[in-house]
């Protein structure tokens, strides 16, 4: 058995409240960069069957969590960039410091729920499609980006919005 896999370096940020009321760059990659969502043509993103299922739960994010809201994002062959916001506080009724540690670490994990259950849901579908039932969609994890100010909002949604247009050159164009 290998005693490391469990024991993977968090790359959330230690002690940070990803429930916190802000803006999140997500980045979302398929699985061994797979092509699985479409192609770029004419440097425009056409989306397949695939591609159309992860566009449908990600417009869905805000249905299922009320204090979110969705902003600029594109759903590329092999990954999604996308910026979410968190807006107003969670209403759950408050624990004492000592009580319950556990629960107080939960409250603090909204963003890794919300992208948790858009890959499980996004992934389960696609997988009914293919028939490939237990093949991982995704790579493990995701990265983010807690956006700091409005300047950076801008040039990350510049980013997003050019990304069909710079495919060739992307990290993940392989």
């Amino acid at each position: 058995m290998d005693n490391n896999k469990y024991n993977r370096r968090s790359i959330r940020l230690k002690n940070y409240d990803y429930s916190s009321p802000g803006a999140y760059f997500i980045t979302i990659v398929t699985n061994n960069r797979q092509y699985l969502f479409g192609e770029i043509v004419n440097n425009e993103m056409i989306l397949n069957e695939y591609g159309e299922i992860a566009n449908k739960y990600w417009y869905e994010i805000p249905k299922h969590y009320t204090n979110t809201q969705l902003d600029e994002y594109v759903i590329m062959p092999n990954h999604i960039h996308g910026i979410i916001f968190i807006v107003g506080a969670i209403h759950e009724l408050p624990l004492q410091q000592n009580e319950f540690p556990q629960l107080i670490q939960r409250r603090k994990m909204l963003l890794p729920k919300i992208i948790g259950r858009f890959k499980m849901n996004a992934a389960k579908q696609i997988n009914q499609i293919r028939q490939n039932h237990g093949i991982p969609v995704w790579q493990r994890n995701y990265y983010e980006h807690i956006i700091r100010n409005d300047n950076e909002l801008n040039k990350i949604r510049e980013y997003i919005i050019n990304n069909p247009l710079t495919w060739q050159t992307d990290e993940n164009y392989v």
